[in-house]
């Protein structure tokens, strides 16, 4: 170790290697390395860093994996060039919401094979992070500040214990693989169609049912998703019960359908009552006679084959859910909005 360092001291070295040198502390003389752009300390037993860090000004890759941290180091929090940092196979158990905010340049982070819970809100300050990896730790949950990080291209949150995805993760357009296998999800949020250059998703191993609505519109190049609950595609019968609207959910019916011509009373005023546009983005659309409804009120499943486009797990056919507002109430439905259409012509405002 010591001939590497002094190596690096005559050479003015702007990369030093002591990975796999046997030591637990960082060796202080490597602050006076100034243009250090690249220390790489992989395969230790370093259980924190000295402050001396602070004066490594144009470091841009950190490599700590395979020591003995229990916590990212706070002089991590100050390195504000840095793009690349890895610490997996650490021991690290929480990620320190004042480190991530001091490393808003961070391209690369990669947390493997540690015991994290969480991820903090923080974490909306890595703007420019566009790997993200957490494979192999004990996340029970996601932040809906993720959305925040619309750089990411890549995210594997592989062996967790996270039971949903935030509906935030879509607005994160730049993604192209998403890894989510072996974890506990019994669904993936509504959306997910936003996701407009995925082209690899790995769902292996958690316990879906069916896949979202109008998945088979992503441009998937690569589809994992064995092991998990998913409906086989058999006949059944089903009975949908008589229900009757409520006054809410047929005025939300008819403002849903008037505000899609533009030239519209009620398009046109919608932006002077804040809470509806609100109220009104949980609305959807029939499956079968495309009106806008607010309230889901049936759904069933239909199913698709993807195996010739994907490199997909065996598997005749793929659930994917479909929303249709309640059968029972179509005809009535259309009597009542033709109804209000009809006033409304013969009383202009």
């Amino acid at each position: 170790m010591t001939e590497s360092v002094v190596r690096a001291l005559h050479g003015k070295a702007k990369s030093l290697n002591l990975s796999s040198k046997k030591i637990n502390v960082v060796p202080e003389c490597v602050s006076r390395l100034p243009n250090l752009s690249v220390l790489l300390l992989k395969n230790n037993s370093i259980s924190a860093l000295p402050n001396e860090l602070l004066c490594l000004h144009h470091l841009v890759e950190l490599n700590l994996g395979n020591n003995a941290l229990k916590e990212l180091p706070a002089v991590l929090g100050h390195l504000e060039s840095l793009k690349k940092l890895y610490l997996f196979s650490n021991q690290i158990t929480a990620v320190s919401p004042d480190v991530i905010d001091g490393l808003q340049n961070l391209v690369v982070l990669n947390l493997n094979h540690n015991h994290i819970r969480r991820l903090p809100p923080e974490i909306k300050s890595l703007t420019r992070l566009q790997h993200l990896s957490v494979l192999d730790n004990k996340l029970e949950e996601v932040p809906a500040e993720l959305g925040h990080l619309t750089s990411l291209t890549e995210i594997n949150f592989t062996s967790n214990n996270l039971p949903s995805l935030p509906m935030q993760l879509y607005q994160c357009k730049e993604i192209t693989k998403l890894h989510v296998a072996r974890n506990k999800l019994t669904s993936l949020p509504e959306g997910i169609k936003a996701l407009t250059k995925l082209q690899v998703l790995d769902v292996a191993g958690n316990k879906l049912s069916m896949f979202p609505v109008e998945f088979d519109s992503l441009p998937l190049k690569e589809l994992y998703h064995e092991d998990n609950r998913f409906v086989r595609c058999e006949p059944m019968s089903s009975v949908q019960d008589v229900e009757v609207l409520m006054l809410k959910e047929l005025a939300a019916r008819f403002v849903l359908k008037q505000d899609r011509d533009m030239s519209s009373l009620v398009h046109r005023m919608l932006p002077y009552y804040p809470p509806l546009p609100e109220l009104l983005a949980n609305g959807s659309c029939c499956a079968l006679c495309l009106n806008p409804f607010l309230t889901t009120w049936l759904e069933c499943v239909h199913f698709v084959s993807v195996n010739k486009e994907y490199k997909s797990s065996p598997s005749e056919v793929n659930p994917l859910s479909r929303t249709l507002r309640s059968l029972s109430v179509l005809s009535p439905l259309y009597s009542i909005i033709n109804m209000i259409d009809g006033a409304q012509s013969q009383n202009p405002v």
